[in-house]
């Protein structure tokens, strides 16, 4: 059931907005990691709450709207994996049951408690979408109560090319503007880090080398799936953020292993200094296009 997401194979290039088209029957994924992850997030959404889960008092009509749409989905979309009677609905690969009204003052974090994606309710106003509530468990190297009611611009502060002024940061702000509720769209981004775990709040490419005294890699490529949908009655944007895994060694296995190696190769040798500071490459980029290179067969 596995879908090996391979972003890095050209059609999705680090550092632009890349957006296209989402097929509404594919909004929301589901694998056989579905357990693991919904078991990791219960286990933040109880340890550190107030680092996954925080939503603005305004939005729970919004979170609702989030969950009366998800809901029939996955009832129509996975009926062997949910179930909804009586008030409650259960995820039947984890034997896990939710009473509807129990969260009554945050649908949202219901919502994220049945599904592997991450979910932020982004709110227009004067300034710009905000992040107006959210339930992320598993941030790629940031933190939800550092970023929670930011703007887009600011929330991209750190990423080169993204931060407020530039012509992306424009361009994405007008995207959302103009998001239609019938279209909704998805993009990718990829990392390569040196921890596989879901939650990742720091910096991991501050921690020490992607390889081994002996040269092995120890790299983990993380990928990020994002759709963003209007919602129809509150017209605040439903962003999702779906995080997939895999090893390094993954990539030469891969039927398609030196296309896609090949594309990832040049994504990264296309990269600016700032670019591959921020991805972690700085130092080790060469080492990392080596390998790259070994799957390629390149000389």
């Amino acid at each position: 059931m596995t879908k090996l997401h391979t972003p890095y194979d050209g059609s999705a290039r680090p550092f632009t907005v890349g957006l296209h088209p989402l097929d509404p029957k594919e909004w929301i994924e589901v694998d056989e990691r579905l357990p693991e992850y919904l078991a990791r997030k219960n286990e933040l959404l109880s340890e550190r709450h107030r680092e996954t889960s925080l939503a603005e008092p305004e939005t729970v009509a919004a979170q609702q709207e989030v969950l009366d749409l998800l809901l029939p989905y996955l009832l129509e979309r996975y009926p062997e994996m949910y179930r909804c009677s009586s008030g409650e609905v259960s995820v039947t690969a984890t034997g896990d049951s939710y009473a509807i009204d129990a969260y009554g003052h945050q649908p949202l974090e219901l919502a994220a408690r049945l599904v592997q994606e991450d979910l932020v309710i982004m709110r227009p106003g004067a300034d710009g979408h905000r992040i107006a509530a959210a339930c992320v468990c598993f941030p790629s190297e940031w933190l939800l109560r550092e970023k929670f009611g930011k703007v887009l611009a600011d929330v991209h502060e750190p990423v080169p090319g993204l931060a407020r002024g530039t012509r992306n940061a424009q361009m994405i702000e007008r995207i959302f503007g103009n998001l239609s509720v019938d279209r909704p769209v998805e993009r990718f981004n990829w990392f390569l880090l040196r921890n596989p775990d879901l939650f990742l709040p720091e910096l991991e490419h501050t921690k020490g080398s992607m390889f081994d005294r002996d040269g092995t890699p120890r790299i983990w490529i993380r990928v990020e799936r994002q759709t963003l949908r209007r919602l129809a009655r509150s017209g605040d944007i439903l962003f999702t953020i779906r995080i997939c895994t895999d090893p390094f060694e993954r990539l030469a296995q891969h039927e398609d292993a030196v296309e896609l190696a090949a594309a990832m190769r040049q994504q990264i040798l296309d990269l600016d200094p700032d670019q591959l500071e921020y991805k972690g490459l700085i130092d080790e980029g060469s080492r990392v296009i080596a390998e790259l290179d070994r799957i390629v067969g390149a000389d």
